[in-house]
């Protein structure tokens, strides 16, 4: 199975690790300085137009972890996943 996150952007649902909402997220600390490392060694992945909403971890066993911005919200990445949906 396979998760839609926008733009024509798929993943292995086995690789996601988590969906996370950024405006709650952002608001730490740790995990602002976890995007600005993410981003500055080249594993953030923005697959969004517009602000981005949520972002996605990915891990795949043969490479460093993944962090997709996404402008879908981390409640419809989640129904997605549910419902096998990749409108």
């Amino acid at each position: 199975m396979y998760l839609h996150l926008g733009q024509n952007v798929v993943v292995p649902f086995r690789d996601v690790v988590g969906l996370f909402d950024l405006d709650n997220t952002s608001s730490s600390r740790l995990t602002r300085s976890f995007l600005e490392r993410a981003e500055k060694e080249g594993r953030l992945v923005n697959v969004s137009d517009d602000l981005p909403r949520s972002f996605v971890l990915c891990s795949n066993s043969r490479e460093a972890p993944t962090v997709y911005l996404s402008q879908l919200s981390a409640a419809t990445l989640l129904r997605r996943a549910e419902n096998n949906s990749f409108e």
